[in-house]
């Protein structure tokens, strides 16, 4: 997986499989990264489906959204404690 750096205009797109249906996705990252991403949500939408079987789908999904926004808030809040920590040490 080499990476690579796209100009500000240049996209990718690729296919990916998410939760059995297939999307079409368009970005200015990599398409390994692009498959990450997909692949870490179907992961948690299949997760989430294990504890809640009777969910559909767009709860599903709502669910994932939720979780994945919960984690991003958390993973912030601790790079903010993390780079106060180190201004209160270099200060």
């Amino acid at each position: 997986m080499g990476a690579y750096t796209l100009s500000h205009d240049e996209k990718n797109r690729i296919s990916v499989d998410i939760y059995g249906q297939s999307y079409s996705i368009v970005g200015r990252e990599s398409t390994s990264h692009i498959r990450l991403v997909a692949s870490m949500v179907d992961d948690k939408m299949r997760e989430i489906n294990t504890i809640n079987p009777s969910l559909d789908t767009a709860k599903l999904a709502v669910l994932t959204a939720v979780n994945a926004v919960h984690d991003y808030l958390k993973l912030k809040e601790e790079l903010e404690e993390l780079e106060n920590e180190l201004k209160r040490l270099k200060g």
